[in-house]
């Protein structure tokens, strides 16, 4: 009996062993020569991951691993990678950036990333939905993010940056050292809180309040399932992997609910974004800058987005708002400490506007023009969102190349990769302002920046997002003077866990009241 177990045991490593070994082979000479049989040059892979190797083992973000890829093979218009056995094309020709992005947007208009609307519907959100569900909702919420309506919801941040005022004099008054990553994280926290879904949190003054617990839950590093998302949905699908926890999900469609509920029956309203998605809900269009209803007669009961719809969308502003702000302000902040020079020229700047406008306002931040400089700078060297992608839905050519992508090939744009590319900026790791006079702006292809995108899926909330950066900068660097801390590295080290680009740890700066 011990012999007959013995023999099938043994012929049973043997079909294993002759399984991992034909799937081995398979892998590396047929899957992983997909784009060298197409005359595409391709990164060298490695079985069974492909070119994740380094991002699995956390040693680099998926930003980082494509932005060293792409100064690799940046002599290439495209090149090939893999993400374990799917095949990516690397966009790296600015030219071929624009062609995908705006003149053949309708063959690439969606990022394929992963999104499951029936077992997350939080995942319905504009920037992960497909068309032509993605359409729908961009056409609605588009005059959600006017000029107009920016300046309707400047006052609510304005507000809140009086209390992040307050919060930096009791915190320098306590030590001359400050954890500005955490203040401008609650800082940004509280403005999402109050625009997104009309709660004051008030994570400036209690740390450990609900909204700011749920965002450092949410960004918790997760290389593997983060990657998954944006390089190789379809393994999340086939295995069920969720990517927001339910936790999170519950606790961010509650409180979408709660508040619409609560407005609803009170009659409550405020000029936020909010208000405009109750809008979207109740009427299925949001009334023009001036106020006025402008409702049609054309307008039916299928134009209203639904309560998870609106969920959805509040997510992912809450997610952008409180998270990429606060890391552009973090980043700009470190950058300052850094450079003396550029931080004096940026104080005085601040400093003479708020005077000429009697305050902070929304034209005076408008007149700021080397604080814009100094944002874009920040947003170059540090992009928020490291790639973008995209997925081809028709056959289409690629000008230059002759190679035609077929549909379904997941396509990156290495934006970290073009913004460190020292061809277009020379010198990439010094950062610089100047890079973005009229004149030098000129001189470069508009595609080779790209820290929201560009083309008609471009990032919506743009304007919210440079607003409520800027104001938290002025609120800090027109009074005080920021040094490295005892602790500050440079250059700065970065969270290799994490999709969005932010710094490792904490980051605590000497500051000092401006005399």
């Amino acid at each position: 009996m011990g012999l007959i177990s013995a023999n099938v045991l043994f012929q049973l490593l043997g079909l294993i062993t002759a399984i991992l070994v034909a799937a081995y082979l398979y892998l590396k000479h047929v899957t992983y020569q997909y784009w060298s049989s197409k005359g595409v040059a391709q990164a060298e892979p490695v079985v069974p991951i492909g070119n994740l190797f380094p991002v699995l083992r956390g040693k680099k973000s998926v930003g980082q691993q494509m932005r060293d890829l792409y100064l690799k093979f940046r002599k290439n218009p495209i090149f090939g990678v893999y993400s374990f056995h799917i095949p990516n094309l690397v966009i790296c020709d600015p030219e071929i950036i624009r062609f995908i992005l705006t003149k053949e947007f309708t063959a690439f208009q969606d990022r394929g990333m992963y999104s499951n609307v029936t077992h997350e519907p939080l995942t319905a959100n504009l920037f992960q939905l497909g068309s032509p569900k993605w359409r729908h909702l961009r056409m609605k919420f588009t005059p959600t993010f006017t000029s107009g309506k920016m300046k309707y919801m400047f006052t609510t941040v304005k507000d809140i940056a009086n209390n992040l005022s307050k919060q930096i004099a009791i915190e320098s008054s306590q030590s001359d050292l400050v954890e500005v990553k955490d203040l401008m994280a609650r800082f940004s926290t509280d403005v999402i809180a109050s625009v997104a879904f009309g709660i004051e949190c008030n994570s400036l003054e209690i740390p450990e309040a609900e909204f700011r617990a749920w965002g450092r839950k949410f960004l918790q590093p997760e290389p593997l399932k983060n990657t998954m998302m944006t390089l190789c949905p379809s393994v999340m699908k086939m295995f069920n992997i969720k990517f927001i926890d339910e936790g999170t999900s519950n606790f961010i469609i509650n409180a979408f609910k709660d508040t619409v509920e609560y407005r609803t029956a009170n009659n409550v309203v405020r000029k936020d974004f909010m208000d405009l998605v109750i809008q979207l809900l109740t009427k299925g269009y949001v009334n023009s800058d001036d106020g006025k209803d402008t409702q049609q007669d054309s307008v039916t009961a299928s134009d209203k987005i639904t309560m998870l719809e609106g969920a959805a969308q509040a997510f992912v502003f809450w997610v952008a708002g409180f998270e990429t702000s606060s890391s552009t302000a973090t980043h700009c902040l470190y950058e300052m400490a850094m450079n003396q020079d550029i931080q004096d020229t940026l104080s005085e700047e601040m400093n003479r506007v708020l005077e000429k406008f009697g305050g902070l306002t929304y034209d005076a931040i408008m007149e700021m023009t080397y604080l814009h400089k100094v944002v874009s700078e920040t947003l170059r060297k540090y992009p928020s969102v490291p790639i973008l992608n995209r997925e081809c839905n028709r056959k289409v050519e690629l000008p230059g190349t002759g190679f035609v992508v077929p549909v379904g090939i997941q396509i990156v744009f290495p934006v970290l990769g073009i913004h460190w590319d020292p061809e277009i900026y020379p010198s990439p790791e010094k950062f610089d302002p100047e890079r973005f006079t009229e004149e030098n702006i000129a001189k470069r292809h508009r595609y080779a920046y790209l820290p929201f995108g560009e083309g008609p899926r471009n990032c919506i909330g743009m304007r919210f997002g440079l607003l409520q950066t800027k104001i938290g900068l002025i609120t800090l660097l027109s009074k005080y003077r920021l040094k490295p801390g005892p602790d500050t590295k440079s250059p700065l080290v970065m969270d290799t866990g994490n999709f969005l680009q932010m710094p490792l740890g904490g980051m605590k700066l000497r500051i000092e009241e401006r005399r």
